[in-house]
């Protein structure tokens, strides 16, 4: 079983782009701090590059951005390449299946654009009336 679970900050802002066939495909970094034990002093974090895909896709570009904490689900993804120097690299992807969003609304490093509360709606006013000149009794 492949699955990952990440719980980290974007490094970035997300990159939506679409393939020549029209999917939806987001590219984005994520920092996650590894636990310390009582002997280390300096914090350690581990970088991801992460991708997700389609609706997925469209909804990290907008409603994220560089700083924003977020939870990932996914499979990791090992890529084995030849660069132009003849060199061969080795990356490793995360693959999103889904992805929590965990900056709360209006927060500092949210999407205040995004997430702002909709202007409350006003209230119509009302007109007083006497309606006791009606009675018949």
């Amino acid at each position: 079983m492949n699955k990952v679970f990440l719980i980290g900050n974007l490094t970035r802002d997300p990159e939506l782009s679409e393939t020549n066939s029209g999917v939806a495909v987001c590219r984005f970094g994520l920092a996650v701090s590894r636990r310390r034990s009582a002997a280390d002093t300096e914090p350690q974090t581990d970088f991801f590059n992460v991708t997700a895909w389609r609706g997925l896709a469209e909804n990290v570009a907008r409603f994220t951005k560089k700083g924003n904490k977020v939870a990932v689900c996914g499979s990791i993804q090992i890529r084995n390449i030849e660069d132009n120097a003849g060199q061969k690299r080795t990356y490793v992807d995360i693959i999103a299946d889904d992805v929590e969003f965990l900056t709360p609304k209006g927060q500092a490093g949210g999407s205040d654009d995004v997430y702002a509360a909709p202007a409350p709606k006003k209230k119509p006013a009302l007109e007083a009336f006497d309606d006791d000149s009606d009675i018949p009794f």
